[in-house]
């Protein structure tokens, strides 16, 4: 993942308005053009007015070309609080075979995937859920990147959405300069951005990982603790988002 740092331009913001609607007219599946047809906030809108759904996947691995998604949860909130009793998670059945790895790791075996759904019969639900929202994640290449592989194989059309990255958030403030040579000499490190670290330093207790409902929680969480520290209500949602 690449971190923005202060000394590195930035791209261009993203219209996620404009762009639903040119997405809504364009797009030859019915499910997306309904999802994209529902609209995007406007770039200034502010934070504390803006619908929330935080997001985690769980895989099979890491790339998507050869990995798929084993579970969606979803936790929606808004700048003050999260609906916890809202949350929603499916298992789904993915394309490729679990590893003994991964099982490891998300503890989702071959028998809890037995009568699991495949992501194409879940997708109404799941476009229904997010229509509308700004999606909220901790690294957001995982979301974006194995959610539009799993659409462009099913539907030979991809997915886009705005999401507030809580790693980047981190990255903005722990990434922006690189380490002097006299830290370096001194064998510092960075700190890390990963979840439970950016938790931390927040205060916030650790969660055991990789369930997808908890994930969503603890980065909504996470959220939640980077607007009262650093970001007021009143902040556009456009220099969140990307």
């Amino acid at each position: 993942m690449l971190y923005l740092g202060s000394q590195l331009p930035k791209a261009a913001p993203i219209n996620w308005q404009q762009r639903f609607l040119t997405l809504a007219k364009h797009s030859k599946q019915p499910l997306l053009q309904q999802y994209y047809a529902a609209g995007m906030v406007s770039a200034d809108t502010p934070i504390a007015d803006t619908p929330l759904l935080a997001l985690d996947l769980e895989t099979t691995g890491l790339d998507p070309r050869c990995h798929g998604i084993v579970s969606i949860g979803l936790v929606p909130l808004n700048s003050r609080c999260i609906q916890s009793s809202k949350a929603r998670q499916w298992l789904v059945k993915p394309r490729f075979p679990l590893t003994s790895s991964s099982v490891k790791i998300h503890r989702i075996t071959d028998s809890a995937l037995a009568n699991a759904p495949d992501l194409l019969d879940i997708l109404p639900e799941f476009l229904a859920a997010i229509r509308g929202k700004v999606l909220l994640v901790h690294c957001a290449d995982i979301e974006r990147q194995f959610l539009a592989a799993a659409l462009n194989v099913r539907l030979q059309e991809s997915l886009a959405f705005p999401v507030i990255d809580t790693m980047e958030l981190e990255a903005r403030l722990h990434r922006g300069k690189p380490l002097t040579l006299w830290q370096k000499l001194r064998k510092q490190r960075q700190p890390s951005i990963r979840l439970a670290a950016s938790r931390a330093r927040y205060g916030l207790p650790p969660y055991l990982p990789h369930h997808a409902v908890t994930d969503a929680l603890a980065c909504a969480e996470l959220f939640l603790a980077q607007l009262a520290h650093r970001f007021p209500a009143s902040t556009p949602v456009n220099q969140l988002w990307r």
